[in-house]
C-alpha cells in the first residue's frame, strides 16, 4: 500500500532529483523511496552502535527474555 506525503526539500536537492529522475527514466518518488530505505539502514547501523555504547556504558540493560516471556504470560 502506498502513501501519498507532501515534503519540502531545498531547491538544489530537488534539481538533482528532477536532472537523476530524467536520466534514468524513473519516477522521483522512487528515487526519494529508494534513498529513504538506504538512509534507515545506514540509520539502523548508527542506533544499533549507540545502543550497544549506551550497553557498555552501563546507561542499558540487557533482559532475559525467557524471564520477559514469562512475566508477560507467554
Amino acid at each position: 500500500m502506498q502513501v501519498r506525503h507532501n515534503i519540502t526539500i531545498d531547491q538544489d536537492v530537488s534539481k538533482e532529483l528532477e536532472c537523476v529522475a530524467a536520466e534514468l527514466g524513473e519516477k522521483k518518488s522512487a528515487i526519494i523511496e529508494k534513498a529513504l530505505e538506504t538512509y534507515f539502514d545506514l540509520l539502523d547501523l548508527k542506533l544499533a552502535k549507540k545502543r550497544l555504547v549506551d550497553l557498555e556504558k552501563g546507561r542499558d540493560r540487557v533482559h532475559d527474555a525467557e524471564a520477559v516471556w514469562k512475566k508477560l504470560g507467554l
